[in-house]
C-alpha cells in the first residue's frame, strides 16, 4: 500500500525540544487521520537538529465511503423538533425511515482522497503545534519553533500538493549545512529519503546518532588509555545537536584536576557539552569507579562532539575547545578559592536574610528546626545526636557559596567538600553531602545514621511545614516537591529499617515550625521579607498539629501505595493495612507483604470471601439496632456441630493472632487466620444465622463478630476486594 513521507525542515531546533515534537508529531497526525476513518501500517516519526520526520506505511488512498444511521425524535413528535432533526441532517421528510415509532436518518457520505486529508492534516499540526516557546519570522503570522525553509511531502510516489504562508510542499530537502554536496536533493520515497540524507552526512534517528557518538568517543578513548564517563543525558542532548556527530578527544591543564571532580564535570557538560573521561578503571574496577560524592577520578581530557569531520583529524577544534574549557575552569576555581575564605559562619548569617517561605520564616530559621530535630531523630537511627545537629546547622550553608550560585546543582556537595575542608569529621561532611538524597525514585539512598538523621529532618520539616500551611499538592501540581519529599522519607525509612513511628516525629515537627512562628512574630502578625525585616502582615493561622498530622499520614499512605504498587503489590492491601492506624512504615510493609503471600493462597482467597459474608450479615444487623455484645456461648440444646466448632477455632485463632503480631510474626499471623477458613465455610454451609430463636441468632451474630474481631487484628479486610 502507498508511503506517505513529511518532512518540515527549519533552522535548528533546540535539543531539548526535539524528542518531545517527535511524539507531539506522532499523537497530532494520528489522531486526525483516525478521525478521518483512515489506517495504516506503521508510523514512524524523528527529529533532529534542523528536521522533523514522519513516514506511515500502508496508507489507503482514499477514506471509506461511510453509512451513519442517526436517532431522531419519535414521529408523533411537535413539528418544531422534527424541523430541527431535518436542518440538523440536511434531509426531507420522505427521506426518513420510521421503525417503532421513531425517526432515523441515513447519512451517506463518499471517501475522501488520502492526499487532500494530508493537505489539511499538515496545515492543522503546523498550525497549531504545541512548541513550549516558538516565533514568528519575516511578514507572515505562522509560528514555529525556528523558521521553516521547506515541507516535503510525498504520498504514493507524488508530492502532496499545499501551500503554508507561501512556503509550497515538494519532494526536495537538503544534506548536511557543511559537509554535504551543498545541492538540493530530490527523494521519491523514505528508503531514497535516508539513503541521500546518509550520503549527505545526515543521519535522522536520535539512536544512530547516539550509537556514532559512543562507538567513536569510547575509541578514541581507549587509543590513549581512557575511559568515557557515562552520561546518559548528555549523550541525549549532544544528539541533537549534531546531524553527522564526531567526537574528538581533547586535553587541558592538569591543574584543574585539584577542583572538586564535580565541579570539572559540571563546567564540561553545563557550558560546553563536553563529556568528561577518566583514565583506565583500576584492576577489579569500573568504569563508574567513583571518588568523593560518587563522581569518577577523572583525566586530564575532555571529549566533545563536533558536527563536521575535520580534515587535521580534529586537532585544532580540540585546541579551540580547550582554551574555552580553561577559561570556564578558571571561574570554577575562583570560586573555589574564594568560598574556602568565607566559610560557614558568614554563610549562615546571611541565611537570616533569605526567605525559605513567607509563612514558614527564613532559611536560618529552617535550619534551626532541621537541627532540632536531627538531634531527636539520631537515637532512632543509631546516630550521634551532636553530629547529627553539626551536619544539620551545616546543611544549608553552602547555598550562599559562589560555587552553588553559579553551580546550583551541587548544592550539599560543595557542603561535603568544605565541611571537610573546615576539619569536621567525615561523618558530618557526608551528611552535608548527601542529605538531599533521595531525590527521586532512581537515586541512591544514604545509609550512614548522621546523613539518615539529617535527610529525614530535612524532608519532614518541609512536609510538616507546607502541610501545616495548607500548601498541599492538588491534582499534577506540586509547586514545592512535596511528594518527591515524601518518597524520600519513606524510602529512607524502608531501606535503613527505621522504626519510628511517624506520628510521633510529624508532631514534633510540627511544633518545631509551630514555634518558630510564635518566636518571630509571624502568628501574630508580623512577617519577614526577603530582606531579612520585619513587616505588618496579615496573620498566620497554622492548620492544627492533629489535621496536620492526619493530612500528612494519609499523604504518606497514597505515596506508600505508589511504590508499593510499582513493586507488583496491590493498592488495596497497603490501605487495609494503613486503616489499623499504624504509622511504622517497617512494620506496615511487611503486614502488606504477608497479607499479599496470604490472600495468593485458597485459604486466604475463601477465608477473605467468608469475611464479606459476614461483614455484610452484621452490616444489615446494625441498621436493625445494636448487635448483642457478651461472650459466645457453647454447648446450648441442639447447637449445630459447626457453630460449636468455630467458636473454639476462632478463640484459638485469637491467641495464636495476638501472640504472633507482638512478636511481628506477620507470617505466623496469616497462618493463624489460615486455620479458620475451613470452619468459617463449614459454618455458612450447615447453619442459619438469622434462626427464629433469639438466643440462637444472638449467639451467632456474637460469633460473626468475632471472626471479623480477629481478622481485623491484622488487617482492615474490608477494604479489600475480591
Amino acid at each position: 500500500m502507498p508511503q506517505l513521507l513529511l518532512e518540515i525542515f527549519s533552522e535548528e531546533i533546540p535539543a531539548r525540544m526535539q524528542q518531545g515534537a517527535a511524539r507531539d508529531l506522532e499523537r497530532m497526525t494520528s489522531d486526525r487521520l483516525k478521525a478521518a476513518g483512515l489506517t495504516w501500517d506503521a508510523l514512524t516519526t524523528y527529529a533532529g537538529p534542523r528536521r522533523l520526520t514522519l513516514v506511515i506505511d500502508g496508507l489507503p488512498v482514499a477514506t471509506p465511503d461511510r453509512e451513519e444511521e442517526v436517532k431522531g425524535p419519535r414521529a408523533s413528535a411537535p413539528e418544531q423538533a422534527l424541523e430541527g432533526f431535518l436542518r440538523k441532517t440536511g434531509l426531507t421528510r420522505d427521506q426518513l425511515t420510521e421503525r417503532d415509532g421513531v425517526l432515523f436518518a441515513v447519512l451517506s457520505s463518499k471517501g475522501r482522497a488520502t492526499t487532500d486529508l494530508v493537505a489539511e492534516t499538515v496545515d492543522q499540526i503546523i498550525r497549531n503545534f504545541p512548541w513550549p516557546k516558538s516565533m514568528r519570522w519575516g511578514s507572515g503570522a505562522l509560528r514555529w519553533v525556528r523558521p521553516i525553509k521547506r515541507i516535503l511531502c510525498i504520498f504514493d510516489g507524488h508530492v502532496v500538493p499545499f501551500e503554508i504562508d507561501g512556503i509550497q510542499s515538494d519532494a526536495i530537502t537538503e544534506g548536511h549545512r557543511f559537509l554535504g554536496s551543498g545541492q538540493l536533493l530530490k527523494v521519491s520515497d523514505f528508503v531514497d529519503y535516508r539513503t541521500q540524507l546518509e550520503k549527505n552526512f545526515v543521519l535522522i534517528d536520535v539512536a544512530d546518532r547516539k550509537l556514532r557518538i559512543l562507538e567513536q568517543a569510547q575509541a578514541a578513548c581507549a587509543a590513549r588509555g581512557l575511559v568515557l564517563v557515562d552520561d546518559d543525558g548528555l549523550l541525549d542532548e549532544v544528539a541533537g545537536l549534531a546531524e553527522w556527530p564526531t567526537p574528538i578527544l581533547g586535553d587541558m591543564d592538569p591543574q584543574f584536576l585539584a577542583l572538586p571532580p564535580e565541579v570539572v564535570r559540571l563546567s564540561m557538560k553545563v557550558h560546553q557539552k563536553y563529556f568528561a573521561v577518566r583514565s583506565s578503571p583500576p584492576l577489579g574496577g569500573s568504569t563508574r569507579e567513583a571518588g568523593e560524592g560518587g563522581a569518577p577520578q577523572l583525566a586530564p581530557n575532555f571529549l566533545v562532539v563536533a558536527n563536521v569531520e575535520a580534515t587535521d583529524g580534529g586537532k585544532a577544534l580540540a585546541a579551540g575547545n580547550s582554551r574555552v574549557l580553561s577559561a570556564r575552569l578558571n571561574d570554577a576555581r575562583f570560586f573555589w578559592d574564594e568560598d574556602q575564605k568565607v566559610g560557614f559562619d558568614a554563610w549562615n548569617k546571611k541565611l537570616t536574610g533569605v526567605t525559605f517561605h513567607a509563612k514558614l520564616g527564613t532559611l536560618a530559621e529552617r535550619v534551626e528546626r532541621i537541627a532540632a530535630l536531627a538531634r531527636e531523630i539520631a537515637p532512632l537511627v543509631g546516630a550521634d545526636a551532636d553530629e547529627a545537629e553539626m551536619a544539620a546547622r551545616l546543611s544549608k550553608a553552602d547555598l550562599l557559596s559562589g560555587m552553588v550560585s553559579e553551580f546550583p546543582e551541587l548544592q550539599g556537595i560543595m557542603g561535603g567538600y568544605y565541611a571537610r575542608l573546615a576539619g569536621h569529621s567525615d561523618a558530618v561532611a557526608n551528611a552535608v553531602r548527601d542529605h538531599y538524597k533521595p531525590q527521586g525514585p532512581a537515586d541512591t539512598v544514604p545509609t550512614a545514621p548522621v546523613t539518615v538523621a539529617v535527610a529525614l529532618a530535612d524532608k519532614l520539616d518541609t512536609l510538616v511545614g507546607f502541610f501545616a500551611i495548607d500548601e498541599k499538592p492538588t491534582g499534577s501540581k506540586d509547586p514545592f516537591a512535596l511528594r518527591r519529599a515524601a518518597l524520600g522519607v519513606i524510602r529512607l525509612v524502608l531501606e535503613n529499617g527505621v522504626r519510628a513511628p511517624l506520628f510521633d516525629s510529624i508532631r514534633r515537627a510540627y511544633l518545631k515550625v509551630q514555634g518558630d512562628n510564635l518566636r518571630s512574630g509571624r502568628a501574630l502578625g508580623e512577617q519577614v521579607d526577603a530582606q531579612g525585616n520585619r513587616r505588618l502582615g496579615e496573620k498566620l493561622d497554622l492548620v492544627s498539629s492533629e489535621a496536620t498530622a492526619r493530612g500528612l499520614l494519609a499523604f504518606f499512605a497514597d505515596r506508600l501505595t505508589v511504590l508499593l504498587r510499582d513493586q507488583g503489590q496491590r493498592h488495596d492491601l497497603v490501605a487495609a493495612v494503613f486503616a489499623l492506624g499504624d504509622d511504622d512504615l517497617v512494620r506496615i510493609v511487611r503486614r502488606v507483604e504477608a497479607l499479599a503471600a496470604f490472600l495468593a493462597t485458597d485459604d486466604g482467597a475463601n477465608l477473605l470471601a467468608g469475611y464479606k459474608r459476614a461483614s455484610n450479615i452484621l452490616r444489615a444487623e446494625e441498621k436493625k439496632g445494636p448487635l448483642p455484645t457478651g461472650m459466645v456461648r457453647t454447648g446450648l440444646p441442639n447447637q449445630p456441630e459447626p457453630e460449636t466448632v468455630l467458636a473454639f477455632a476462632v478463640g484459638a485463632a485469637r491467641t495464636a493472632v495476638e501472640t504472633a503480631l507482638e512478636t511481628e510474626d506477620f507470617a505466623a499471623a496469616m497462618t493463624a487466620l489460615a486455620a479458620l477458613r475451613a470452619p468459617v465455610d463449614a459454618f455458612f454451609d450447615g447453619v442459619l444465622v438469622n434462626s427464629d430463636v433469639p438466643e440462637e441468632r444472638d449467639n451467632r451474630l456474637k460469633l460473626l463478630g468475632q471472626v471479623r474481631d480477629v481478622m481485623g487484628q491484622v488487617a482492615d479486610f474490608g477494604q479489600i476486594a475480591g
